[in-house]
């Protein structure tokens, strides 16, 4: 590899940028906003510590590894010693190993020790047990290990085998909370000799799955303490900001932090790129319309591939895998015709045999370009790759690296390029590369005080073992232990709480979300197509939607909510549906504020109105064919927003006068909500707004962004206290844009229930800079 590889693959694909073929006419193309050339770095080695078992070490050395980074070697040791403890650093740094040595150790020597390794994904849980299968397979005093997948799609009989002889299992948080702990008593000699539990890519636990897999960790080590068990906890996490203080707060004890990466890295060409604007074609209100990412990934990734470099695009959705790598095809049909056949797509929905041949053509090199969902962003360990293109901002900054990281892997060059989607964040990043490439990463949030959590949680405890006093008041859950009490669901005596008779929570506790599932059901067959959350449902799944399902349309025939059920049926009407609603708000307690005069700053819990009262139609074109009403329930969501509100008097101050005060609130609040992300650990979808000129507290115009979950997760509480960040970076995202009176890109929103009305770009600069005054 040459010394500027990156750069000069970047070159390649710069120098197809014309239109493609087929491409409207008037696309004007000037895409690069950033280029950073990031330098190589040298290893840090360590000597494998003495107390590592001899076979261990012969097993590692014949695969090569003769000696450990000192990422590793930190690691292995605080977790010999005793100490819980989390390992941060980048993606392909063997964080593997730092866990496997200490634990293939402790098996060696004591037959009645077990394993315990925790993923978020079945597809990463898998990969990492193939390894363990073939490092138990080199040593023979691990013939008995056994590794075992054990979740939800593992037979009767495999999971008998799990529970009674293996001494490593491979499972997930879910699993652990709806078997293992529910079912203890049967597994209490595993829970016995547990030795080490690993948490993998434990970043992915935020929100509110990350404050159930909170609680789902404290009831693992309470039952182990019961029965004789003290587990140490190994976390392995993506780089991000306090990765020793996320851990801590996932496991409920002090968690030491090991952040300094010696393993070896190439040197790196990181491109920020943003679709130029079309001059043919206009959006909604007249907003201009740039080039989808997903057309540029795909056409990135044919030009990188016909230069014969293996590249990766990572999508956003499922459908986007399927049409990124058919637009590469096609346009490989053109450029490199012989190349056509070694692009494909990678999702999860593919059947786990034929995920494993992408998997295997794509690190032998069968394969030049795969477009794929984040499913391969965890995991799976793919060597060799030259080029990753993103079509879109993953959400974290944690999340762009470990897709990132995915080039350039084993120490040679490698390209990343980042193509914006249009969204606010997008549009801040590559205008601002300081903020995704020189700030500390993102602080995973999490809440596991939200009375909605832990509340089911403590039911959950309760049932498994009685509650000590001592413990309620260590999870701060008096209070709602206190109410599970007076609605008859706990019973309270002698210092314990003990479940009510028949009360079995685990299967309604759902911990990846709250609020449960909607499923969607084709009318005519019964077949289960999928589920929506049941909060999202209404906007998503009304009567009338259209709901496209692996490339397949259907249209929605009836909700019910009481049931927990859509039905639909297989149809293409033509046209797409975009629901409307109405939002209402109301503050329910004095929460924490910061007076500024003439703005106040605050967190307080709400309770937020959601009514559909119907849906537009329209052409795929984007043009509006009718506006459909419906009766929907009004659904209530108790929660948690920031807010500002600031004085009309400052407002025409600043040159905001009564009438433009609604478009220029209702612009800051869309691109707020965009921006949200970079200060806290959360997508888009995870948090929603409202803005009035009339505030429903003191009459002032207001904005408030708020938590989407039940009870809160945290993320609005982390604007609040992030705010000057926060808000800065909106105003000058929404300044970036060369739009000149507001786009997708800067304040429309996708979802919005009032369909982009009104909306004032300039205004909404004016309203977030005078509160950036007031914040200093």
């Amino acid at each position: 590899m040459t010394a500027n590889f990156g750069s000069e693959l970047l070159a390649a694909a710069l120098s197809g940028s014309g239109s493609p073929a087929g491409a409207p006419v008037g696309v004007v193309d000037d895409p690069i906003r950033h280029i950073a050339e990031l330098p190589a770095r040298s290893g840090m080695t360590a000597p494998w510590p003495d107390w590592v078992d001899p076979d261990v070490v012969a097993a590692f050395t014949e695969r090569g590894v003769r000696a450990l980074w000192s990422h590793q070697a930190t690691t292995a040791q605080h977790a010999h010693d005793g100490r819980h403890v989390v390992v941060a650093t980048g993606t392909a740094s063997g964080k593997s190993l730092a866990y496997q040595v200490p634990i293939l150790t402790a098996l060696a020597q004591d037959p009645r020790a077990r394993a315990l390794y925790l993923s978020p994904t079945k597809a990463l849980g898998h990969d990492q047990l193939r390894a363990a299968h073939a490092l138990t397979t080199q040593i023979p005093r691990l013939a008995d290990v056994g590794p075992t997948a054990y979740d939800g799609d593992t037979p009767s009989e495999i999971r008998r085998f799990a529970r009674e002889r293996s001494r490593w299992l491979f499972s997930n948080p879910d699993m652990i909370h709806l078997s293992m702990l529910r079912n203890h008593a049967r597994w209490a000699v595993f829970l016995r000799g547990l030795r080490y539990i690993v948490v993998d890519e434990c970043h992915y636990y935020r929100g509110v799955f990350g404050s159930n897999v909170a609680m789902v960790l404290r009831r693992l080590l309470r039952l182990c303490a019961r029965y004789g068990g003290a587990p140490t906890v190994i976390f392995a996490s993506a780089t991000t900001a306090s990765p020793g203080e996320t851990a801590s707060e996932l496991v409920g004890q002090a968690v030491v932090e090991v952040t300094e990466d010696g393993s070896p890295q190439g040197e790196r060409t990181v491109a920020l790129w943003e679709p130029p604007l079309r001059t043919d074609v206009t959006g909604e209100h007249g907003a201009p319309v740039r080039r989808t990412a997903g057309s540029e990934a795909a056409r990135v990734m044919a030009d990188l591939v016909a230069e014969g470099a293996r590249t990766l695009a990572f999508v956003r959705s499922r459908r986007g895998a399927e049409l990124t790598a058919l637009s590469a095809r096609s346009r490989l049909e053109e450029r490199a015709p012989h190349l056509v056949d070694r692009v494909a797509s990678y999702r999860a929905g593919y059947l786990a045999e034929d995920r494993r041949v992408l998997e295997r053509a794509l690190a032998e090199g069968e394969l030049l370009g795969v477009a794929t969902t984040n499913a391969l962003e965890l995991g799976v360990d793919i060597a060799g790759l030259d080029a990753v293109v993103l079509a879109g901002f993953p959400g974290t900054v944690a999340s762009f690296w470990q897709q990132g990281g995915r080039s350039g892997r084993r120490g040679q060059g490698a390209l990343i390029v980042l193509i914006a989607r249009d969204d606010p964040l997008d549009t801040y990043l590559v205008h601002h590369p300081a903020a995704l490439l020189d700030r500390p990463i993102e602080r995973v949030v999490i809440d596991p005080t939200n009375p909605y959590v832990l509340g089911p949680q403590l039911l959950c405890a309760a049932t498994e073992l009685p509650l000590e006093d001592a413990e309620v008041r260590t999870w701060n859950a008096e209070m709602v232990a206190e109410s599970l009490v007076d609605d008859g669901l706990l019973r309270h005596r002698s210092g314990r709480y003990f479940p009510a008779p028949d009360v079995d929570p685990h299967p309604v506790v759902d911990i990846r979300g709250a609020g449960g599932q909607v499923a969607i059901v084709e009318s005519e067959t019964g077949r289960l197509l999928g589920g929506v959350g049941a909060g999202q449902a209404p906007a998503t799944v009304h009567p009338g939607a259209v709901y496209l399902h692996q490339g397949e349309t259907y249209v929605v025939d009836a909700l019910q909510l009481e049931d927990a059920v859509a039905f639909v049926h297989a149809e293409d009407p033509g046209y797409t549906t975009y629901a409307r609603e109405r939002t209402d708000i109301a503050v329910t307690g004095e929460g924490e504020r910061v007076d500024l005069g003439e703005v106040t700053l605050g967190l307080v819990p709400v309770d937020v109105s959601h009514t559909v009262i119907g849906y537009l139609r329209r052409t795929m074109a984007g043009e509006v064919i009718d506006f459909v009403e419906l009766t929907m329930p009004t659904q209530t969501l108790s929660t948690v927003a920031v807010m500002y509100s600031i004085t009309p008097e400052l407002l025409a101050e600043n040159g905001i006068e009564t009438l433009g005060t609604p478009g220029a609130l209702h612009a800051a609040e869309h691109a707020a909500i965009g921006l949200l992300p970079l200060v806290a650990s959360c997508d888009r979808g995870d948090i929603g707004g409202l803005s009035t000129p009339i505030g429903p507290e003191d009459g002032l115009p207001t904005v408030f962004v708020y938590d989407g979950h039940p009870g809160g997760a945290g993320f609005a509480e982390r604007g609040f206290r992030q705010a000057a960040t926060w808000l800065g970076a909106t105003a000058d995202a929404i300044e970036a844009c060369e739009c000149p009176q507001g786009c997708p890109s800067c304040v429309q929103s996708p979802k919005c229930g009032n369909g982009n009305d009104p909306l004032d770009k300039p205004g909404a600069v004016r309203v977030l800079r005078t509160v950036l005054a007031r914040l200093g």
